[in-house]
């Protein structure tokens, strides 16, 4: 079989610029935003900024990458690899933070996913860090082969309304959360006198949040989490992706809603796509858990 990263050809006819947006041109706009801001705030004097303007953005920015991770984390565990059912309320808000991390249709995301785990680090792996580590981080995002894109959704998918609604109308969606909203907070925000410069701001660092988030999970799993890296990065870019990154663990057990044990305070911490499993299914958002002997 020919190595993905050779087989798509690099053109316009497999270009994806949605994944080009998503990967690199929105978090651009984010940093170029939030520089403006700050020089914008520096130079007028009819514009002010404050020193706790910093904790409260670097808040944000974590805030945006644990809400991504939300998001994907159901969606890996419990929606792809069926590790326990995700009910009405689970399916909503796990859709809602996918669209906020630009994750894509889920059954595209499924049908990749499923493909990397069939021909995991070999030829036919959507992104083989052994074939090229660029390829792996953001190449097989922008350039997409039309097989893969028109595989329909996965049967196990399509009993789920909610889901299959949801995927359906994604981009129409996509485009309330990440243009309507942030346009009706500003309208908010500037009728009721508020600070502009401020809101820019959290919104520039939300989009950066998201991706940090995004690139800790393309590069940190598809890249890193193939290779044989130091304990503190194995950690760092577990905190950066919810746990996703002990991707070794989740090879061996796939089907396993936790990433760590069960037990130990900077397990939960680490693995809090895992933790936030465990609190969903006390809320009922959940239900049938399975969890490897290892991490039980």
């Amino acid at each position: 079989m020919t190595p993905r990263s050779i087989a798509i050809p690099k053109n316009w006819d497999t270009f994806n610029f949605a994944s080009l947006f998503s990967a690199i041109v929105y978090p651009v706009l984010g940093l170029a935003m939030l520089i403006t801001m700050i020089i914008l705030g520096l130079v007028l004097e009819s514009l002010s900024l404050h020193w706790w303007y910093l904790p409260i953005g670097l808040a944000v920015v974590g805030a945006s990458v644990v809400i991504c991770n939300m998001g994907i984390g159901p969606l890996h565990r419990i929606i792809q690899h069926r590790a326990g059912e995700l009910r009405a309320p689970g399916q909503v808000v796990t859709m809602i933070n996918l669209m906020i991390a630009m994750q894509g249709e889920v059954k595209d995301w499924v049908n990749y996913h499923s493909q990397h785990h069939r021909f995991s680090d070999k030829p036919g792996d959507p992104h083989n860090p052994f074939e090229s580590k660029r390829w792996a981080w953001v190449g097989w995002i922008i350039f997409r082969d039309k097989k893969d894109m028109s595989r329909p959704m996965p049967i196990w998918l399509k009993t789920q309304p909610i889901i299959v609604w949801m995927d359906k109308f994604y981009n129409s969606l996509s485009l309330v959360i990440h243009l309507i909203v942030p346009a009706v907070i500003y309208g908010i925000v500037w009728a009721t006198g508020g600070s502009l410069v401020l809101t820019a701001i959290l919104h520039a660092c939300f989009v950066i949040g998201r991706a940090v988030q995004f690139h800790a999970t393309t590069y940190g799993i598809n890249v890193l989490g193939h290779l044989k890296t130091p304990k503190w990065v194995d950690h760092l870019i577990g905190l950066l992706t919810g746990g996703e990154a002990f991707h070794d663990h989740h090879h061996d057990e796939p089907v396993s809603a936790l990433h760590r044990p069960r037990r130990g305070l900077w397990n939960r911490i680490v693995d809090y796509n895992g933790t936030a499993l465990l609190i969903m299914e006390k809320l009922g958002w959940v239900k049938n858990l399975k969890i490897a002997p290892q991490f039980a």
